[in-house]
């Protein structure tokens, strides 16, 4: 059955439908000989499809995988780092790097540490990543100073960011030091290298982030650089979130 060329490369792992569609547009793809473009579809019982010059095998589909990763700080939430940084693929095993199409769903900061999914499925990883998306995510984060009671309650309510506000926030102290606090950070929503920005913006900047779960799919006591299989009951949320993808806006209930 003729599909469109960026969801047959993320059904084999090659990428996620979002880099299939960079990958199309720089020209790395090409169908029956010619360059590809955007839109065009294929059919891998007839149509040869290539991707840096290599042809893509309708035999050789990688068995599907999810995988939860306890990244540690220092390494990067991509698959290639041009400046040869170490990558959260660089922690799993040789039979998993190679040929399995794994890759990060969403990214933690190259100094964050926590939960982080890899899969190989891309028609997953689209709508798990897509802006529109609000799975909840859970940090401790460690920051600078006491915020006051009034800074909590505007962290809760939204904070201006790149000229739109940020969605209801929770935000819970649990635990403070000296001079620095601890707040159980609950996201539903994930723009860029938000907590650290909206913290820096409230006055106390991030001392070290940590997720510790995503939904449901908690770390426990997953050792830093270790990872596991996602259970069928983690894997079911997941699918159901993604079935999720195209009904109205969210916001988060009590809010």
């Amino acid at each position: 059955m003729a599909e469109r060329i960026q969801k047959i490369l993320s059904q084999y792992g090659i990428a996620s439908r979002r880099q299939a569609e960079q990958m199309i547009r720089a020209g790395r793809v090409r169908l029956n000989g010619q360059v590809a473009t955007l839109g065009q579809v294929a059919d891998l019982a007839g149509d040869r499809l290539e991707v840096d010059g290599k042809l893509l095998n309708a035999q050789a589909r990688p068995d599907l995988l999810y995988l939860l990763l306890h990244k540690p700080t220092g390494v990067v939430s991509t698959c290639y780092d041009p400046q040869q940084r170490r990558t959260v693929l660089d922690l799993l095993p040789a039979h998993l790097r190679q040929s399995s199409g794994l890759h990060p769903v969403g990214r933690l900061d190259t100094n964050s540490t926590g939960a982080l999914l890899l899969t190989n499925d891309g028609s997953l990883t689209f709508p798990l990543t897509h802006p529109s998306h609000h799975i909840p995510k859970v940090y401790e984060v460690w920051v600078a100073g006491r915020p006051s009671a009034e800074t909590l309650r505007q962290w809760q309510g939204g904070v201006l960011l790149d000229d739109r506000p940020t969605l209801p926030a929770e935000v819970t102290p649990l635990d403070d030091r000296a001079n620095k606090t601890l707040l159980k950070i609950v996201l539903y929503e994930g723009r860029n290298r938000q907590i650290r920005r909206v913290a820096e913006q409230l006055g106390h900047p991030v001392m070290s982030l940590h997720r510790v779960a995503i939904g449901p799919i908690s770390l426990g006591d997953l050792p830093p650089g270790r990872y596991r299989n996602l259970t069928s009951k983690e894997l079911d949320f997941l699918r159901a979130q993604a079935g999720n993808f195209a009904k109205p806006p969210f916001r988060p209930v009590g809010f």
